[in-house]
């Protein structure tokens, strides 16, 4: 827990640094609040990319808190907007709670738009797996991208999972029916999908994985059981428009959030929890393939606001 929570922090040292630099003295403060600490504080959410609607309405609810007594002192501001931010990660995490299937083999899939990070992620996911207990195999069902098969064939050797694979423009929905196939003929626990991220036309993507899903329903129960959106978190607002486009064609389950290690405001996060009530599952923290976090909002939050 302590290993995974230094490299949290590592991760979100720009966010961190940046908030605490705008904020610091704000949640430092005693006696009274006055307009100066809540200006302070939206501006600071604003910057890390929480978004202009949330980080308002978190301040107006700060200041309806100060002006109905239950907010008495500056030294309280910390504590009550930790249990804010806290809460948002909540709702959005008991509404999408992760889905648990008898079915065999277990299907998730992951989609995004090119150079999210979407085949190093599904590689870092399977040796998670692995490492728990399960079989795992992969689908190169993003058969589009040059190179993408052999991209994904390396990171699966690294992590030593076998890659279901077919020539270069091949029908993806023909590769996730050979996965399942061979996942089922060798009593596989999960088979984790690599689809593309860019067609001709935004169209013809979504028409592809719309076939997915469809593949994955008619051969196993409940599939697919879990779609993960991964999005590159220094594109702040625009992931919530890629959320938005992917969730009403594959519905999303839940947001791999990658490279948070670099100029990445961390924000985006509490973001897409008020946004799209859509939990944050994994967040990437480096290039490492030990580099993938499972996502917890209290060590988010403590770390964002210097608690940790």
């Amino acid at each position: 827990m302590v290993a995974l929570l230094d490299k949290l922090k590592r991760g979100l040292f720009m966010t961190h640094t940046e908030f605490l630099e705008r904020v610091g003295d704000t949640l430092r403060s005693e006696g009274p609040v006055d307009q100066h600490h809540l200006d302070t504080i939206e501006e600071a959410l604003i910057s890390a990319d929480a978004g202009v609607e949330l980080s308002i309405r978190l301040v107006d609810e700060l200041r309806a808190d100060v002006q109905s007594g239950r907010i008495s002192a500056a030294e309280e501001l910390g504590k009550a907007i930790r249990a804010k931010l806290l809460n948002l990660l909540n709702v959005a995490a008991q509404s999408r709670p992760t889905q648990e299937t008898s079915s065999r083999p277990r299907i998730t899939l992951l989609v995004g738009v090119n150079g999210t990070g979407k085949t190093t992620t599904a590689a870092k996911l399977a040796k998670l797996r692995k490492e728990s207990g399960q079989s795992v195999i992969l689908a190169a069902a993003d058969t589009f991208r040059a190179a993408a098969v052999e991209q994904l064939k390396v990171w699966a050797e690294r992590v030593d999972v076998d890659v279901i694979h077919q020539r270069e423009g091949a029908d993806p929905a023909a590769v996730v029916f050979d996965a399942i196939s061979s996942a089922r003929a060798r009593q596989i626990d999960e088979v984790l999908v690599d689809t593309a991220g860019r067609l001709h036309t935004r169209a013809n993507l979504m028409k592809e994985l719309e076939k997915i899903r469809s593949v994955t329903a008619r051969e196993v129960a409940g599939a697919p059981h879990e779609v993960l959106l991964v999005l590159d978190a220094t594109t702040g607002s625009n992931g919530i428009e890629q959320a938005q486009q992917f969730g009403a064609t594959v519905g999303v389950d839940g947001v791999v959030l990658t490279k948070l290690d670099g100029t990445a405001k961390g924000g985006v996060v509490l973001a897409i929890a008020d946004t799209l009530k859509v939990p944050v599952r994994w967040i990437g923290v480096g290039e490492s393939i030990d580099d993938l976090l499972p996502f917890n909002g209290e060590q988010f939050i403590d770390t964002l606001l210097d608690m940790a």
